[in-house]
């Protein structure tokens, strides 16, 4: 199976990328694989010839892997999301193509027969072109895709126009990382039809919506660790046959890929998504919720956005350590926590940014808020 290597440096047209995905979705050429990186490998071969793209994960905690995406995959991506939404139409593009949540907006785009519009981000994200790009769109139907990092830059303090074109979307999608408690509040008191999503490159892209299975999919808890079966699942990754297997399983004859988060299934088939399994962290014997933390956090006063994680530490084995967006003192971030969640909860190491440094795809970059937290 051929493989096309697509670069998208800066300045890319993601448009571009339209014509080769087409002719891959319909079987008449070769498998896609937008990257950044020219020197990028892609050494292998594809297994076969129903791939249709390889997409690379966000790398948020290591090395990015090559997810391999057929065309079956695809279209049960983009019909489950159709019907999720009850309707189909013109998209903005405002994320790199070469990420999942990106890329989709073209593959629904190609699958609804309509012509996605693309944002000026030479400049960075910024509610002026977003703002800009949101007025070209002419279809009745619109839709797009946000991480929160985008959503919050643009509410922290919109214009007129910046709020008229957020409520002229049929859905916002919003994904890629937790949206937390005040974002949400946020978008409802402008009245956004904000939909939040949960799923990875493995399935391509979002495969959970407002908590509830996209069609043909399923997830089970297995001792507190999501699983995620179904139509929508990657072939495996690109010449990693043993990740492939460690990832992908099969249980009573059906393949199942194996998450990285907790949650729980309900037995209407409903999930909540309880975080990172690595987001619970061990302090002194104690286990701490970053994920409770953090909405701790981004409740108070002056707080626009909030990331815990654990850090090492040799009297702890690990603690707690937060960066914090936004206009707060450390003293009141800390007995907010400590009065909410407990003393063993309360943050030791504390960082105050004027924004979370992100990955390409728009997601937070741990590893170097990380690093940032373990010199604090």
């Amino acid at each position: 199976m051929e493989l096309l290597p697509v670069h998208t440096p800066d300045g890319f047209d993601p448009l571009g990328l339209l014509k080769p995905l087409a002719a891959a979705l319909a079987g008449e050429g070769p498998a896609v694989a937008p990257h950044v990186l020219p020197d990028q490998s892609f050494d292998g071969a594809l297994p076969n010839d129903e791939i249709a793209a390889v997409i690379s994960t966000s790398g948020s905690t290591g090395v990015p892997k090559q997810t391999m995406l057929s065309v079956d995959a695809l279209a049960a991506s983009a019909m489950g999301t159709a019907f999720a939404l009850k309707a189909e139409g013109q998209w903005l593009l405002t994320l790199p193509v070469h990420y999942v949540a990106g890329f989709q907006v073209l593959v629904r785009s190609l699958f609804a027969g309509t012509q996605p519009w693309v944002m000026d981000t030479t400049g960075g994200f910024t509610p002026a072109a977003f703002t800009e790009a949101a007025a070209e769109l002419t279809d009745r139907v619109r839709l797009t895709s946000l991480v929160p990092t985008q959503l919050h830059r643009l509410l922290a303090d919109p214009v007129p126009e910046t709020l008229r074109v957020l409520r002229r979307f049929d859905a916002i999608l919003l994904g890629g990382a937790p949206a937390g408690a005040t974002l949400r509040a946020l978008a409802r008191s402008q009245d956004l039809k904000v939909v939040e999503t949960y799923g990875m490159s493995e399935t391509c892209g979002g495969c959970v919506y407002d908590g509830t299975p996209l069609d043909g999919v399923e997830l089970r808890s297995v001792d507190g660790r999501l699983r995620i079966g179904g139509a929508v699942l990657a072939d495996g990754y690109f010449d990693a046959p043993g990740l492939t297997e460690e990832k992908f399983v099969f249980n009573s004859g059906e393949r199942w890929f194996v998450t990285d988060d907790a949650g729980d299934v309900a037995s209407d088939g409903s999930v909540t998504v309880h975080g990172r399994l690595d987001d619970v962290i061990v302090t002194g014997a104690l286990k701490v919720s970053a994920r409770r933390v953090s909405d701790v956090i981004e409740a108070l006063p002056g707080v626009e956005q909030a990331l815990v994680l654990g850090i090492p530490s040799p009297e702890w084995g690990s603690a707690v350590a937060a960066a914090v967006v936004g206009d707060v003192d450390a003293e009141v971030v800390r007995q907010a926590v400590h009065v909410e969640l407990g003393a063993h909860a309360v943050p030791k190491a504390i960082v105050t940014l004027d924004a979370l440094p992100l990955l390409p795809g728009g997601k937070p970059d741990r590893l170097t808020i990380s690093t940032l937290l373990e010199r604090a």
